[in-house]
Parts: structure tokens; C-alpha cells; sequence
């Protein structure tokens, strides 16, 4: 099934989506730090089955228009609050991959009334692992399990964005304590880990989900970081189980 493109304005700012209509309620997609909804638009075709999966590219990013300067992580924040208010979604479940997470988290904190559940697919950045050596080195043993297929999509995303706003982007994921906005998150939250994820441990994973007053743990066995893009037919399966659950 082709996606729908979307454009409705946040901030300002033009705001690009893509749209697989489906018979569920709202799951709106939130990419991670530098890139696009490109490597999310499998897991939005595949949700689409079972829900209204929604992605959407942050401004600066993918098709979305640039501003003048990157704009913060709670302007992001504030982009994906107008942007779901514009688009008349009323408290969809919002879907983070990566640095994803930690804007839909800081949105969830900031604007209570905006989501009915969150999952947090990747969380960064480990809380024992916030500095520029020990992030990249995560990043290159990473890498070596992601599908080679990703490499092009990442190098679109950073050509489109260009090299300010994406190191921008990877300094705001760095600066950001995510650890003290999880707990004024209050509702049904899922947190996935890739088993082979190199980026996010166990241990954080579970200390993420320990912070969520409703959160729950999955771990997918045998995936890297980008789980949206190594198995979106899995993630689908886990998301629509876990909202089958919180809105019986």
C-alpha cells in the first residue's frame, strides 16, 4: 500500500508526514538524532496493517523545512506536540527510534495531555555512557550488525540535514538527562531493545523501564539498534500486542 505524504505547519515550520491508513487507533513515529522517517517507513507500512501509522520528519530534517538555526530538543519537542494538535490526532500513541525516544519522552513530560501511550525503541543516551568517545564506539560496534541497505538512507539523511544540524542533533542527545523526565511520564509506556543492541545495554534498558511509573521491557533477540528497519513486521507484532492491552 503506497503512503500518504502530509504536510501540516508546527512552530511555523512546515512539517512533513507519511501516512499508512489502517483500522487502529494513532501511532505517530518520531526518527532519531541526524536522520529521517526513512528508515522508519517499513515499520510504518507494516503497522498499517493494524493502526493508523503515522512518521513524521522533525524540522530540519527529511522533507520537513529547515530554520535559520537547529532548534532545540524541547523545540522539537514542542514541533511534534503542534504537529499532532494540526493534524487532529488526539493522544495517539507516539513511537521514538533512538533519539526519538528522548523527544517524545520530553513531550510526554512537557504536554501530559498529548499522548495516551509511548514506545521508547532504543532509548539513548545511557546515562553511564554520555560522552562523544564512549557514544561513537558504541556507534561502530553497532554498526557492523546494521543492514548494509541503511548505509545509503543514513547518508541522504545527513546530506539533507547537513553537517551543523546534525551535529546539533547528536550534542542535544548527548546534553539531555532523559533519566529525570521518566518519571513524570504517566502512561502506558513499552521500551524495546534490540538483544544485539550495542548502543542501548540491558542494564539501561531496564533502568529506563524501572523509571516509567507504567513502563514494560521487550527485547527482541538478535537485533541491533534499528530495530524499525531490521524487523518491522516483529515491531509491529510487539506494538499492536502492547496497545491491544492498554486500551482493552
Amino acid at each position: 500500500m503506497p503512503l500518504e505524504h502530509v504536510v501540516r505547519t508546527a512552530l511555523g515550520l512546515k512539517v512533513a508526514g507519511w501516512r499508512s491508513r489502517g483500522p487502529g487507533p494513532a501511532v505517530v513515529c518520531v526518527h532519531g538524532a541526524g536522520v529521517s522517517s526513512r528508515e522508519l517507513l517499513p515499520f510504518v507500512r507494516a503497522l498499517g496493517a493494524t493502526h493508523d501509522a503515522w512518521s513524521i520528519d522533525l524540522p530540519g530534517f527529511g522533507r520537513s523545512e529547515k530554520p535559520p538555526r537547529p532548534l532545540t530538543l524541547a523545540a522539537l519537542a514542542d514541533a511534534v506536540a503542534g504537529w499532532l494538535a494540526g493534524s487532529g490526532l488526539e493522544r495517539p500513541c507516539v513511537l521514538g527510534g533512538s533519539f526519538g525516544c528522548q523527544v517524545a519522552v520530553d513531550m510526554a513530560a512537557r504536554h501530559p495531555g498529548s499522548v495516551a501511550s509511548l514506545v521508547l525503541v532504543g532509548p539513548t543516551v545511557d546515562a553511564r555512557a554520555r560522552t562523544p568517545a564512549r557514544v561513537v564506539g558504541q556507534w561502530l560496534r553497532n554498526s557492523v550488525r546494521e543492514s548494509p541497505r541503511m548505509a545509503p538512507l543514513n547518508v541522504a539523511d545527513y546530506l539533507d540535514a547537513g553537517p551543523r544540524r546534525v551535529l546539533a542533533g547528536f550534542g542535544a542527545s548527548m546534553r539531555d538527562r532523559i533519566e529525570d523526565k521518566l518519571p513524570h511520564v504517566d502512561v502506558p509506556a513499552l521500551v524495546v531493545r534490540g538483544g544485539k543492541d550495542r548502543m542501548v545495554s540491558q542494564s539501561w534498558a531496564e533502568e529506563v523501564t524501572r523509571l516509567l511509573p507504567r513502563g514494560r521491557l521487550v527485547v527482541m533477540d538478535g537485533l541491533p539498534h534499528m530495530v524499525p528497519y531490521r524487523d518491522p513486521g516483529g515491531l509491529a507484532r510487539e506494538v499492536t500486542a502492547f496497545l491491544k492491552e492498554v486500551t482493552a
